[in-house]
């Protein structure tokens, strides 16, 4: 699939801010085996006074921007053309649970696709009894169908609900409300997956969106997408899982970037010399490019 991605983020400060330094985390990149980025841009308004871009630990972009001058908003637009090839799922090769041990043990590696870095608790997805004892339901059989079960769980037991939790909701609060959205339920899985002693990470991108029959798409409909990546073992390598949707990652899901939570790729952090509260929006256009075209 061959995409045209936009994004807008804005931002309204209640008083003008007279300095600020962020991260930002929008840009997918070229994954091999996964997706090519053909070309991309990322611009803000104002301009920043300092603007670095590099790769992270994981080899997510990153652009570092501060400002030194007062401004009371900020715009971030990104647009990216991307081609999406994932591989279809061939034969299960995943051991089960306790061969999965082993094979965990013969990894000597600490290079940033370890799955040494994915198997603690972290800030989002720290490992609770609760949600260890909920995932535990779906021991049986390989590792991979471990992750597709408890993937489908999720998608089954939880509600999608925008007004239940916010950016900083940790997997056990949202566990319990069993409410949320895709940062939750992705954060869900990967603190149950860890607590089986299964590597899991958090993956941050982008998901097509499809209108209902006859409809048009609407504009900036999307949003930016959360789903999770599972070490299956040696053979089997990393899986990503949506537990949004209960379904693998397809040709619909272009990935921005990988952490072991939300936290390592939120879309923006950083800092304001500011006094009072901000309003963010955020809007998202993920086009095939046959529908471009159309």
């Amino acid at each position: 699939m061959l995409y045209d991605i936009r994004l807008h983020l804005h931002y309204d400060y209640a008083a003008a801010a007279g300095g600020g330094r962020h991260q930002v985390h929008v840009l997918p990149s070229t994954i091999s085996g996964v997706q090519r980025v053909i070309a991309a841009s990322l611009s803000f308004a104002p301009a920043p006074t300092e603007r670095s871009d590099f790769l992270d630990f994981f080899g997510n972009n990153v652009t570092s921007i501060a400002f030194r001058d007062a401004h009371d908003a900020l715009d971030i637009r990104m647009s990216a053309r991307v081609s999406v090839a994932r591989q279809e799922p061939g034969l299960d090769v995943s051991p089960d649970i306790d061969r999965l041990r082993l094979e965990l043990g013969a990894v000597r590696s600490l290079a940033p696709a370890s799955p040494h870095h994915f198997l603690a608790g972290s800030r989002n997805s720290s490992i609770d009894p609760a949600i260890t004892a909920y995932a535990r339901e779906s021991i049986g059989g390989s590792v991979t169908a471990v992750a597709m079960d408890l993937c489908n769980r999720i998608h089954r037991d939880f509600t999608y609900d925008g007004d239940a939790t916010t950016v900083r909701t940790k997997a056990s609060d949202a566990f319990r409300l069993k409410r949320g959205v895709c940062q939750d339920f992705s954060h869900i899985m990967i603190s149950g997956l860890r607590g089986l002693g299964i590597p899991a990470g958090y993956v941050s991108g982008f998901l097509r969106t499809i209108p209902p029959k006859g409809k048009p798409r609407l504009e900036g409909a999307d949003a930016m997408h959360a789903w999770v990546k599972v070490w299956c073992g040696r053979d089997a390598g990393w899986q990503e899982f949506d537990p949004t949707n209960g379904m693998r990652a397809s040709n619909d899901h272009i990935t921005v970037g990988y952490g072991r939570d939300y936290s390592d790729v939120a879309p923006i952090v950083g800092v304001l010399k500011t006094t009072g509260g901000q309003v963010g929006e955020q809007a998202v256009d993920v086009i095939p490019l046959e529908q471009e075209k159309a």
